[in-house]
Order: C-alpha cells, then structure tokens, then sequence
C-alpha cells in the first residue's frame, strides 16, 4: 500500500488526517456557524481525543466557545487532557462546572491536574466542589506544589507491592482491585514495610515469571528517586539520559507518593524545545487562537529591547559619517559584514543553548567548546573575507577596500562565533535564560563590531 492510500485509509477510519483536511474543517465552521449541533456530532464524534484536540486548534477563539455551548458532551475527559493550554483555557469557560467535574472524574490524577490548573480561583473551586474528596485531595496536593515541577507533574494511581509478596500474590492482587489501577502503567513498584521503594519491575517480565517467586528476585533497584519539588526538566532529562518509561516519586521521608511516566516526559520535552525557540526569536507565547492584542503583549517587549541595539549600533555608523560622506562604496558593502556577523553568531548561539539544554556543555568542557567556536568563526572568516575581497575589487577596482572589508570580515566572524557561545555561557551563570536573551546581545555585538570593523578601519586606511 502506498504512503498516500495508506494515509486515505487513516483518513476513513476517523483518524489523524481530519485535522490536515481544509475541506473537513471548512464543513465544521460552516456547522458552527449554522448552530447545527448534529452535525457537529457527526463530524467530530468519530475522531480520537487527540485529533478533536487538533481540530479545534484549527478554530477561531469564538468558534470554540460556540462549539463547546452547541456540544458540550463532545468534550470528554479524554478531549480536555489533549488540548493546548490555550484552547482549553477557552472552551473551559463555556462548560458548566458539573461537566468539567464529570469530565475531571475520569482521568488519572495528573491529567486532572492539568485541566483544573488552567481554571480561574473561583471557576476552579465550583468544580472541586462537584468532583469526590479522594478526586479532589489529589487534584489540591498536586496544585499545592510549584508549576512545571516533578509534584505537578505526578500521576497518584500508581501499582506498588510489598517487598515480601511473590508473583501470584502481585498479579493476583491487580486482577482483584482493576478498577482502581492507573488507566496506563508500566511497571511495578516493590516496597518495604515504610512504603519507601526498594525495586520496581516491568509488567512484561511480571506477567513471564512463575506465580511462586518471590518479587525480590527479580526487581531492579529503582534508577531514580524523584522528589516532587525537582525541576520537570531535570526530570525529564533524567528519563532521557536513562532510558525510562516511569519512575518513582518519594517525599521528604522517601515514601512512594505518585509515578512520573514517559508520556509525561515527552510533552515536557516538547514544550521545553518549544519554549526554546520561542525565547529565541523573542517570543513568550504562541497559539493559533491568540488575539491580536496577546500577540503584540507578547512581542513588543522584545522589539523594544531591540530598538534601542539598533540604536546603538546606528550611533557607531553615526561616528563615521564623514566617511561615509567621502567614500559612496562603504555604504554599499557595511551591510555584509554586519549581515554575515549577525548569522554566524546565530549559528553558533543555537548550537550552545541547545547543549546547555541538554546538559552536554558543562564547565568541564567549555573551554574546548569555546575554542572550537572562535576557531570555526575565524577559518569561516577567512573563507568568505576572500570571497567578499574578490567581489570588492572586481566591483569597485580598488584594492584597499578590498583588504578593509575583508579584514573586518574576519574579526567580525571571529567574534560573532565567540560572542555565540560566551553569551548564552554568562547568562547562565549569572542565573538568566540563555534561550530569552542571547540573541539580542549576541545580535547587538555583530553589528557593533561589524560596523566599528569595517568603518575604523576604512577611516585609517582610506582617509
């Protein structure tokens, strides 16, 4: 079957492909905008929570909330624990809290969690109200740790036994309280009489041992013992580093308290790239839905530090308006050097906050890191220096320039590659985001050396 057929299929079955198709979301629109609640059932009924979820990204703002007041029962627990934060943020408004409390009761508590989080102080209470005093207890210790922590993070329903059970009593002991396991688990957690961990095992290696052994033979001591107040980043650099699918999280006295599992890990990692190269381009927020108003509060700030680096480096050309004045040439080919430092510095600047985000640049290796970047800078430099030089001189027939661009062009490089690495290095260790800062400093130094370069020097030699 080919890839296209194969993707058709999908398609058919009411998977993935709805919300890629313009025609199948044009149709939902024109349902919202006809009020046709059948319709609407008919159309996304069908679909898996993830791909509704996507779906209603495709929407306007006011096109969810109308969706959801038309078909509230559309939104399950399952379809709420798929949404962005933001598009869940707004059909939440528009459900009654006894839907919301309905929708809550059927997930694991860190699903939960996650839903009742985006809820206002008071919205948050009547739905709490409605949910049980074991739902609810869960849900309020989760809420009561930091956001984007390990304790946040956490599912509470999770499968432990004690360290002197065999198999049959573990398996025996699941099959008895299967309403009360975890929705999805992947291994089990052996205790001791004070209900810290001692071991966990794989379902898949439970469910091949005899009845008889004991759990003790064949546990693993746990790789990680995660306490709630850890960084979900950490957290989730530590499932990668070691190949996790689930791990243990103890508290003060290190008792199991909950499970972190790699499904959580993955959005964690996804939202932190995200949040990455958001910070990178100077923006904090991004959502299809967002309004043009969050949108410009979102990236006027950052303009606005980036107007006044343009400024500065508008004053160092201003320094040489004389010779600007006398030599037309200057004007024309400032801007490659500046450009050509601006992009270097880029390059290297994304090859470091990416290792400083995957704890691969350390203080044991930056120096040879640092080395690397000031020597690939100053080697690029020098390639494209000969380059731009022949340019010069076959355009302007003047062999000094010809030297002035391409000297400025290797100390530009050079630095650019310099300041991409010590830049994100500094913040760091004076406690700031690399990802949220770098790039206008590390843009801020290219055009200041590449102008202060190419025009110190053209003022020295030329006038």
């Amino acid at each position: 079957m080919s890839d296209t057929a194969f993707e058709d299929d999908l398609y058919r079955k009411g998977s993935a492909r709805a919300d890629t198709d313009p025609e199948f979301v044009a149709e939902l629109r024109q349902a919202i905008s006809d009020l046709d609640a059948d319709l609407i059932r008919q159309l996304l009924a069908p679909l898996h929570a993830a791909d509704i979820a996507d779906v209603l990204e495709q929407l306007s703002a006011g096109q969810q909330g109308i969706l959801a007041e038309l078909t509230p029962d559309i939104f399950s627990g399952d379809v709420l624990a798929e949404m962005d934060p933001g598009t869940r943020e707004v059909v939440m408004d528009y459900l009654h809290p006894s839907h919301l409390a309905a929708a809550i009761a059927e997930l694991d508590s860190d699903d939960a969690t996650e839903v009742v989080e985006e809820l206002n102080a008071v919205r948050r209470a009547a739905v709490l109200a409605e949910i049980s005093d074991i739902n609810r207890e869960a849900v309020e210790s989760s809420l009561a740790f930091d956001d984007e922590t390990a304790g946040r993070l956490m599912q509470r329903e999770f499968v432990a036994a004690p360290d002197f059970w065999t198999i049959g009593h573990a398996i025996d002991h699941m099959r008895e309280s299967a309403d009360d396991l975890p929705d999805k688990f992947h291994d089990l957690f052996v205790v001791d009489t004070g209900f810290r961990p001692v071991g966990e095992i794989p379902v898949c290696r439970l469910l091949s041992a005899q009845r008889d052994v004991h759990l003790t033979d064949i546990m693993e001591p746990p790789r990680i013992l995660v306490k709630p107040e850890t960084d979900q980043e950490e957290v989730a650099y530590l499932f990668q580093k070691y190949h996790l699918v689930s791990a243990p999280v103890v508290d003060s006295a290190g008792r199991l308290t909950g499970m972190l599992t790699v499904e959580d890990m993955v959005d964690v990692i996804q939202d932190e790239n995200k949040e990455d190269m958001l910070a990178l381009a100077g923006v904090n927020e991004a959502d299809l839905a967002d309004t043009v108003l969050r949108s410009v509060r979102s990236r006027a700030p950052w303009l606005l530090v980036n107007l006044f680096t343009a400024i500065l480096a508008s004053g160092v050309i201003a320094l040489f308006e004389g010779a600007l004045e006398r030599i037309v040439a200057l004007a024309v080919l400032m801007p490659i050097v500046a450009s050509m430092g601006g992009n270097a510095g880029t390059q290297s600047l994304a090859v470091a906050v990416r290792a400083i985000a995957e704890r691969d640049l350390t203080a044991a290796n930056s120096m040879r890191v640092i080395w690397r970047e000031l020597a690939t800078g100053t080697i690029n430099g020098v390639i494209f220096a000969a380059l731009i030089s022949t340019v010069t001189l076959l355009w302007f027939q003047d062999w000094e320039i010809a030297a002035v661009i391409g000297i400025a062009m290797i100390v530009n490089l050079s630095l650019a590659g310099l300041s991409g690495i010590l830049i994100p290095l500094g913040l760091v260790r004076a406690g700031a985001d690399p990802a949220v800062a770098s790039s206008v400093f590390v843009t801020t130094v290219t055009d200041v050396v590449g102008f202060l370069a190419f025009l110190g020097l053209a003022t020295i030699v030329l006038l």
